[in-house]
């Protein structure tokens, strides 16, 4: 029994032996004076008792890792991840999720040791067979290398950015204020921004360099000094929507009801409780009068104000605070006013929501959306997630976005690996009978506006029913 519970340390003392009776005696030994208290501790738990931390009135907070029960409930406070991400896997398996979203599992795992409280009974047996052929690929990707960054991939990248940002300059430089350099200039500065944006997702993910640190720093660097957001609240955003994609209630991407209303589900209940104020059968209309131009331009901005002062991060408040300070110091140079310059900021902001939301929210607005039915991670993300068609074009224009699902599935894996794994994923769900959807760019940008037409008139339907 203190085998199953302690094999490392176990190994450690036969190894230090001179012979397996004297390496009994000194496991006798070494657990009755360190860890007797610890084994006596220990409780076993079935997957049928651990159902009922999955209510969320229940106080008392615990996780499956590999086997192994943790309990988190002091601990998911002070999660850099956020309390939230823990909290949506209470009660259930969350080793899939632990280890996509973990690079450096060494480090983490010295934390975990004084929160485990028990082991899960029989837990390889219920490892579904897709989960098991899941993680033979997970090995499978880290035997071969593709989870090992290439920094000068990402380097052209960032180049590119500041390469439009400086033609945007010139242009107003050499040609003065109007209207035909005004607006190029936006575009020039849109592009320089949205390709910033796909850059500092790589930096989040931790998948630039093979140090923790220089991702951290290049993060900051990114998202803070060339983008003017809170590397902090990226992550505890992001990071929830990749745990729980299209999930009710814990995905921050889709929660936007008294706006639109998603999916098949959430608009008939909506409409049989007549919640909510707007016309939503008329969403697919209004949809790019509000969505694009309301989130980057203004409720992004709130949000990470809001994010800031509120936790006092103030070393994220020095990164965007620059720039601000750098945008208004060098392009009020070329406008009379601070409020012109503003003005064109905003501009900015405008379009780059458009190419931003078009990129990211045509894998995930179409697919399935519903509360939690508490999925493993292979058909959960497969359920969510769908990919645009591959090619030049669509990696450089959605930042490699186009392969939603391997990185979905992988989310710390560099993109410039995404071609590698993407044929053994396909093969993967083909064994298993898990859909994996796959539609040209056009295709699957116009269905943005279909999937939103289709719950508004679903909603229509409920909310007319008698009764």
């Amino acid at each position: 029994v203190i085998y199953q519970r302690y094999p490392c340390e176990c190994d450690k003392i036969f190894l230090d032996s001179a012979n397996r009776s004297k390496g009994d005696t000194q496991i006798l030994s070494f657990f009755s004076h360190n860890l007797l208290a610890k084994v006596f501790v220990m409780k076993i738990y079935t997957w049928e008792s651990l159902k009922e931390f999955q209510q969320r009135d229940c106080k008392q907070k615990l996780i499956v890792i590999e086997g192994k029960v943790y309990d988190v409930t002091k601990f998911m406070h002070k999660h850099p991840g956020g309390a939230k991400l823990l909290g949506a896997y209470a009660g259930e398996d969350a080793t899939d999720a632990w280890v996509a979203l973990h690079n450096d599992k060494e480090l983490v795992e010295k934390y975990m040791k004084p929160l485990q409280c028990g082991i899960v009974e029989d837990y390889e047996k219920h490892v579904s067979p897709s989960q098991a052929d899941f993680r033979r690929l997970r090995q499978l990707a880290e035997s071969s290398g593709w989870f090992r960054a290439r920094p000068l991939f990402f380097i052209k990248y960032l180049l590119q950015c500041w390469a439009f940002e400086l033609a945007a300059v010139l242009l107003l430089w050499q040609f003065g204020l109007h209207i035909w350099t005004v607006l190029p200039a936006a575009l020039l500065l849109c592009t320089a921004q949205a390709q910033a944006g796909w850059a500092q997702h790589d930096y989040g993910h931790l998948s630039v360099f093979n140090s923790r640190r220089l991702n951290h720093i290049g993060h900051e660097l990114v998202v803070g000094h060339m983008k003017g957001a809170s590397s902090h609240w990226w992550n505890f955003r992001h990071f929830l929507h990749h745990s729980k994609p299209n999930v009710v209630g814990a995905d921050p991407d889709i929660n936007v009801p008294y706006l639109f209303l998603l999916g098949d589900k959430m608009p008939q209940e909506w409409g049989k409780r007549r919640r909510g104020f707007m016309p939503y059968n008329w969403q697919h209309d209004y949809f790019w009068l509000l969505g694009p131009p309301m989130l980057l331009p203004l409720y992004f901005h709130y949000e990470n104000i809001y994010f800031i002062f509120k936790r006092g991060d103030w070393r994220d408040f020095v990164w965007t605070l620059s720039f601000f300070l750098k945008f208004f110091y060098v392009f009020n140079h070329f406008f009379p006013s601070w409020l012109a310059t503003f003005g064109f900021y905003m501009l900015v902001r405008y379009l780059e929501s458009h190419w931003f939301v078009a990129c990211t929210q045509m894998s995930h607005i179409p697919m399935d959306i519903d509360r939690d039915q508490r999925r493993e991670w292979l058909p959960m993300q497969l359920k969510a997630t769908m990919n645009a068609e591959g090619g030049s074009f669509n990696d450089w224009f959605t930042g490699h976005l186009n392969y939603q699902i391997e990185h979905h599935l992988f989310p710390t894996m560099p993109r410039h690996s995404y071609p590698l794994v993407q044929p053994h994923v396909k093969q993967l769900c083909a064994r298993h009978g898990i859909p994996y959807v796959e539609k040209p760019l056009s295709t699957a940008l116009a269905d943005i506006i279909r999937s939103l037409k289709k719950s508004g008139e679903l909603w229509l339907e409920a909310y007319q029913m008698p009764g």
